[in-house]
């Protein structure tokens, strides 16, 4: 099986490319990167001293697609994952679609010659932000919680958001390209006759993530305590409360095998992926725990200024996904914390390398 990764030198892309080599017998791997982050020349050396066939392009460039040999499956990896992105100063919202959703027509084209399956890593953040703002929560314990006494909306119950969840604008600029790239991508592949899978991720964490406190959020948080920077719980009455789950890239890449040796979907072909409730915690409750690993560091400061696009609670429900694919998360939270802590052990001096200030 031949097998191309956009992105490759990404965190999720080089954590698949090594979980699928694993997993799927004389699987051939090869990918494309802009290397246009920080950190993705690190990945790339360890990617190339592994045996993977490296592309240097820019998807932007349909172009830059050309020379690549014809795969089975492409596994699209490349994107500006940040919620802020083309709001924050750093990139604009041109940049933004160019990146997020025209690349992902290119790609889908070199599907179409190639007639290669496409799996695209999608967000929780495509569901609508009134619908994930207005939910019923209370504080409990320094975190979050659903008020299930409360009338909740459609798709989302006590084990998180469902699929069935609104997708209605506003969504945030990022969101609404990766939502317009998974109905491009199923448009393609129903209209070309190729299968695609859309896998919704939570909150992916693992070491070696090059994290920011946009995005990345437990790599980050865990590196910059040990650090000693100065940290922050924005928004929401500057307590910490707002809760996530973590998503680890390998139990991403059991799903994926899955999905190739399924081809077309026998279900649906868009589903939610992540650690769920098991997996779920707030900041102050991260903060906690990085006190008990690490050493009581600076408190974080509150900062009562909301964040656009920002929300209290996001927990994804795999429901669909476990009955669907008989597939379920093995990696637990603690696990996950401690493999980047002892990622921060190793390497102190992490968040400078990946050009975080």
């Amino acid at each position: 099986m031949r097998i191309l990764i956009t992105g490759i030198c990404g965190f999720v892309g080089s954590s698949l490319a090594g979980s699928l080599r694993e997993r799927i017998e004389n699987a051939e791997i090869f990918g494309i990167d802009n290397l246009g982050r920080p950190g993705a020349e690190t990945n790339r050396a360890k990617l190339r001293q592994s045996g993977v066939k490296l592309y240097h392009g820019d998807l932007r460039m349909a172009s830059d697609l050309e020379p690549l040999p014809d795969a089975d499956w492409v596994i699209d990896a490349a994107a500006n994952p940040s919620v802020l992105a083309g709001v924050d100063g750093k990139s604009s919202s041109r940049q933004l679609v160019e990146h997020n959703l025209w690349s992902v027509v290119n790609t889908l084209e070199y599907c179409r010659r190639s007639a290669a399956g496409a799996i695209l890593i999608s967000t929780s953040r495509v569901y609508s932000i009134p619908t994930l703002a207005g939910l019923p929560v209370q504080a409990e314990g320094g975190a979050f919680r659903l008020d299930l006494s409360q009338s909740l909306p459609s798709g989302v119950g006590a084990e998180g958001v469902t699929e069935c969840c609104s997708v209605a604008p506003p969504v945030s600029l990022y969101g609404a390209t990766k939502l317009a790239s998974e109905t491009m991508a199923l448009e393609y592949g129903a209209t070309f006759g190729f299968p695609v899978w859309v896998n919704r991720c939570g909150v992916l964490a693992g070491a070696g993530q090059f994290g920011t406190a946009e995005q990345g959020i437990f790599s980050y948080w865990l590196h910059a305590h040990a650090a000693k920077r100065p940290l922050r719980y924005v928004g929401f009455g500057g307590h910490g409360w707002q809760v996530r789950d973590a998503f680890h890239p390998d139990d991403l890449g059991a799903m994926i095998a899955a999905q190739m040796r399924t081809g077309q979907p026998h279900g649906s072909n868009v589903l939610n992926l992540g650690g769920g409730i098991r997996n779920a915690m707030s900041l102050a409750q991260l903060n906690a725990w990085c006190d008990g690993r690490f050493g009581r560091a600076n408190t974080p400061l509150p900062d009562l200024k909301p964040r656009p696009f920002d929300i209290p609670w996001l927990v994804m429900s795999s429901r669909a996904a476990q009955e669907q694919m008989n597939w379920t998360p093995e990696k637990n939270l603690e696990s996950i914390l401690e493999e980047i802590a002892c990622h921060v052990q190793d390497n102190p001096g992490w968040l400078d390398q990946c050009g975080v200030p």
